[in-house]
């Protein structure tokens, strides 16, 4: 009897001590993915934290935001921060879309590269390299990144891909130091790859200015009934898609009117 009561004591504690074990692994597991996710997630955290302090630093917080001439940067503060400041583009919805525009030496410095020089992941909402920094050509390039966490930088371009979130929110606007928002209105979002001939900036003529139009509008994914003219002024704004590796996502803009800012 002594002995099978010293069995089953063995065996219960032998039972305990793999639960034990099997405890300390699951913790331990626990442990190593939160440590792994918070380290994937920091960079996007101190990311989106740098960007809320520029916000916070050049932009007039009691402007009102729902008139575009109203709203107003220091870019002067900015040229401080970064002198590769060119503009800020601004949405009213998704109005997460609020960032400083930079460009660069070339067309990969600010994929990774924060608007403040630190290495993130976010980088820098950036002009293309082969065009002028003042957004005089006829068609000017933006890039951002589509984020695979939160909703920053041109990650939420893709409400765009929803005709009816175009219709209710169909302009951008973008601010530049000398002083003028210009409001773009939105005439097509579509899918491209990334060797897209729309990435071509160099035009021989109007003709090929108008047929780089009809091709913009050929693809869209909607009609907005938006006319273009030779005279006019494009602005491309150029995101991945997670989709695919070679995907990009456009919305592309035509200038509509340029105003100065009124000053607070």
């Amino acid at each position: 009897m002594m002995k099978r009561q010293n069995r089953k004591r063995r065996h219960r504690k032998k039972k305990n001590t793999v639960s034990n074990v099997i405890l300390v692994i699951a913790i331990a597991v626990f442990l190593v993915s939160a440590f792994m996710l918070i380290k994937s997630l920091l960079p996007y955290i101190q990311g989106n934290a740098g960007y809320k302090k520029i916000q916070d630093l050049v932009i007039d917080q009691d402007a009102d935001e729902e008139t575009p001439a109203a709203f107003s940067v220091d870019f002067a503060e900015l040229a401080k921060l970064n002198p590769d400041t060119v503009g800020w583009i601004r949405f009213d919805e998704p109005s997460v879309i609020n960032y400083p525009i930079v460009q660069g030496a070339d067309n990969s410095q600010y994929l990774t590269q924060s608007f403040t020089a630190d290495d993130n992941k976010l980088g820098t909402i950036f002009v293309n390299m082969y065009n002028h920094g003042d957004f005089s050509d006829r068609e000017t390039i933006i890039y951002g990144h589509n984020m695979s966490y939160g909703s920053d930088m041109f990650t939420k371009l893709n409400e765009y891909e929803a005709e009816d979130f175009y219709k209710a929110y169909p302009h951008f606007y973008i601010y530049t130091p000398n002083g003028n928002v210009s409001t773009y209105q939105v005439f097509a979002a579509e899918y491209v790859e990334d060797a897209s001939e729309i990435y071509g900036v160099d035009f021989a003529d109007d003709e090929a200015f108008i047929n780089r139009i009809n091709v913009i509008k050929a693809n869209a994914l909607y009609e907005t009934g938006v006319e273009v003219t030779a005279q006019n002024q494009i602005v491309v704004l150029s995101t991945c898609t997670n989709y695919a590796e070679d995907e990009r996502f456009l919305l592309i803009g035509v200038k509509s009117s340029e105003e100065p800012v009124k000053k607070q």
